[in-house]
């Protein structure tokens, strides 16, 4: 699903990784945004919905999982 809204990945924290296989080392390709908090200019402090975790960039998640298990 596409969202209307991007996300700010600043405004992104408390992350929680799933799903990690340290034989898929380097790729980690099975990992995945389990949650993660988001601060909504609009909505305030909230959890991200399952279409955010989602849409998120590959990219940052495979940032997300290095940062993880360092």
């Amino acid at each position: 699903m596409k969202l209307d809204t991007k996300l700010d990945y600043e405004k992104i924290d408390d992350v929680v990784v799933e799903n990690i296989n340290h034989d898929d080392y380097p790729d980690f390709s099975d990992a995945y945004i389990a949650s993660a908090k988001y601060d909504d200019p609009v909505n305030g402090r909230r959890d991200l919905t399952e279409d955010e975790l989602e849409s998120l960039d590959s990219g940052w998640v495979h940032d997300q999982v290095w940062d993880w298990i360092h």
